[in-house]
């Protein structure tokens, strides 16, 4: 059966107090919608449909950002959830199967809860809506079922009785069903309600009058939570880091203080991974396993392979990649560069725009200089190079296999396999002026001169 997701993401977010777009607020690292999304991609959907209101065309942008294939359709006016579904209409005009409406602002649904969705769908029931226990069921829609367990409403807790409140089954607002079906359900929605808007809740009444089956799929609760405040977004970042680091550990990563590191949403790390305390994950960065991570380290769109070691106090960015046994030490930054199996970048220095051969050593304080105010260039260090401390190398520049820089040095022509390169300038020792220069400052300061 094939599958559609209709993801809602149209709200301003007014209690977030931000001209940013509600769902594009980010999460461990990437935008609300794009947890929402990788979630319907998980579960093999073939259509994906973003209805967007508040900051369209931002919102539009980030989307296809994620899937470049999504069809994001506006809906003008925010007039309710079964309103912005109707949008989707067009967009799926033709297609035949299951549509499942998802929410730009609910990050933490499970495919595997959608997958669930999906059988009780194959099941029978018409129209599947996703519920939880409440622990505080204060402010949700209750489910309430009929003697069978079938979903008989959804009742507002405004609207429900004593004996109604009582019951912690709550609704998610996650819906499944057969796309016409939806569709049709949407279609004779009413708004005869104090806000005057097109509740999607409405469709499981309307569907019992067919005499349509409706059924209920739980979850846990905290897999329902939305965002709509930056109180809220705090709380979910909480979540996620609490599921990401026992996920690692899980999985084999040793985390010496894990309450001090923070994954991203795509962190892969392998096994027999240590990683130290207050280490930061940006997107898109990859640990083979038996590599360390060491404290205070910063790393993002990089990959670091088995063995190598990294830190304390290093920032690897987009582009870096760290071979095995490579050694990236305090104070190092490392941006668009290779560094080989068994380099050392052992101190204060910066490799950005270059590829490092294997077993390379930069000495500390060693920067390539990659641009020049419009262009980026590339410096080349070969196989077994040794560069001395405190150098310039201007790109672009290579230094040969085996070529030695001496310290100090401002390099700016290439370097051939086993040359010795010097480049500063020639010292002079002036007789007797060092201490005569500091009796006359020390004679100046005791006169009250700065």
């Amino acid at each position: 059966m094939s599958t559609a997701i209709i993801l809602l993401a149209a709200g301003q977010g007014t209690r977030m107090n931000s001209d940013l777009p509600k769902v594009l607020h980010r999460l461990a690292g990437a935008p609300l919608l794009h947890h929402a999304m990788r979630s319907g991609a998980a579960l093999g959907a073939e259509r994906m449909v973003v209805v967007t209101g508040h900051g369209s065309e931002a919102v539009r942008k980030a989307a296809q950002a994620q899937d470049e294939d999504a069809v994001c359709v506006v809906q003008e006016e925010q007039l309710g959830t079964a309103h912005a579904v109707a949008q989707a209409r067009d967009a799926l005009a033709g297609f035949e199967g299951d549509a499942i409406v998802l929410y730009g602002d609910t990050p933490f649904v499970r495919p595997e809860t959608l997958e669930a969705m999906q059988e009780a769908r194959a099941s029978g029931a018409a129209v599947v809506v996703l519920g939880f226990v409440a622990g505080d069921p204060a402010g949700y829609g209750r489910l309430i079922l009929d003697a069978g367990g079938a979903l008989q409403a959804i009742v507002e807790h405004k609207d429900a009785t004593e004996a109604q409140q009582a019951i912690r089954l709550c609704n998610s607002g996650v819906v499944c069903a057969d796309a016409a079906t939806l569709f049709d359900l949407v279609a004779a929605v009413g708004n005869a309600n104090a806000k005057g808007e097109y509740y999607l809740t409405d469709i499981v009444g309307l569907a019992r009058a067919r005499d349509l089956t409706c059924a209920v799929v739980t979850c846990d609760e905290a897999e329902t939570m939305g965002v709509n405040s930056r109180q809220d977004l705090a709380r979910a970042e909480a979540v996620f880091q609490a599921r990401a680091r026992a996920e690692a550990l899980e999985n084999g990563v040793t985390l010496t203080a894990p309450e001090t590191v923070f994954f991203a949403f795509d962190t892969v790390v392998g096994r027999d991974v240590t990683i130290a305390p207050f280490v930061t994950f940006g997107p898109d960065v990859t640990v083979e396993s038996g590599a360390e991570i060491r404290a205070f380290c910063h790393l993002e769109g990089c990959h670091i392979s088995e063995g190598a070691q990294i830190g304390p106090y290093a920032r690897l960015r987009p582009g870096a990649e760290i071979g095995e046994d490579a050694r990236i030490g305090n104070f190092v930054e490392v941006k668009a560069a290779q560094v080989g199996r068994g380099a050392k970048v052992n101190h204060l220095s910066y490799v950005g725009d270059a590829s490092v051969g294997e077993g390379a050593n930069i000495g500390a304080g060693t920067i390539t200089c990659n641009y020049d105010g419009v262009f980026k260039h590339r410096t080349v260090i070969g196989d077994g190079a040794f560069i001395g401390s405190n150098t310039a190398l201007v790109a672009p520049v290579t230094v040969h296999a085996g070529g030695y820089v001496g310290s100090g040095s401002v390099v700016t022509m290439d370097v051939p396999s086993g040359d010795l390169a010097i480049s500063r300038a020639r010292q002079v020792n002036k007789a007797g002026l060092g201490a005569r220069m500091m009796a006359r400052l020390k004679a100046l300061k005791a006169k009250g001169r700065d």
